[in-house]
């Protein structure tokens, strides 16, 4: 990726503040590092990583943070603490992320999801819009984490696997499963675009 698309992608990461609210609440939790890792399986590095806006988090990763954390997905989405039951999210006002992923020596921006209800507190399903980008078999990244999830693909062809299954799903397919199996994402002949909705037990 050119350098300056690289740059322009790490100071949006670095605008969403998504890393100074996970040190803080990791703090706060009086939580190290290590302790975090062993929570979640994920590297100290990557945490480290993360926790200084050089990496943004997919959406299981920060699935598991938050779990440990003791937080829904959405704190880190909220600058202020809202009790409202209806929620309405504008277009221009989705809250996104774009991921950086390296291969080869080569940074490129991995996908991009984007929260549908990010204002709504303490509800247990996450809407999300999300971006698959074509990669190759072998750079398949499998995850995994509590709860179920629900997939429909809006534009595109997804590649859906886990260890012992793979379906291609086309625009306007769905497909809903246990988010505790290994899992693994990506477009098909291009980028695709599915609606995501992640449903996690109450922390």
């Amino acid at each position: 990726m050119p350098p300056r698309i690289e740059t322009r992608v790490k100071e949006e990461v670095a605008a969403l503040n998504l890393g100074n609210k996970i040190r803080n609440l990791r703090k706060h939790r009086a939580l190290t590092l290590q302790e975090v890792s062993n929570l979640t399986g994920l590297s100290k590095p990557l945490l480290s990583q993360i926790e200084n806006n050089i990496a943004a988090p997919p959406i299981a990763t920060l699935i598991k943070i938050s779990t440990a954390l003791g937080v829904k997905i959405s704190h880190f989405f909220q600058d202020h603490e809202m009790d409202d039951r209806i929620v309405v999210v504008k277009k221009e006002e989705r809250y996104s992320v774009k991921r950086l992923f390296h291969h080869k020596d080569e940074t490129r921006i991995g996908y991009r999801w984007e929260s549908l209800a990010y204002p709504m507190v303490g509800k247990q399903m996450e809407p999300f819009v999300v971006e698959i980008e074509p990669r190759d078999e072998q750079d398949l990244l499998f995850n995994d984490h509590n709860g179920e999830e629900f997939h429909f693909v809006l534009d595109g062809v997804v590649e859906f696997r886990s260890a012992e299954q793979t379906h291609c799903l086309k625009k306007g397919d769905s497909i809903y499963f246990d988010s505790s199996i290994p899992h693994a994402l990506r477009g098909i002949g291009g980028a695709a675009k599915s609606l995501i909705v992640i449903f996690s037990p109450r922390v």
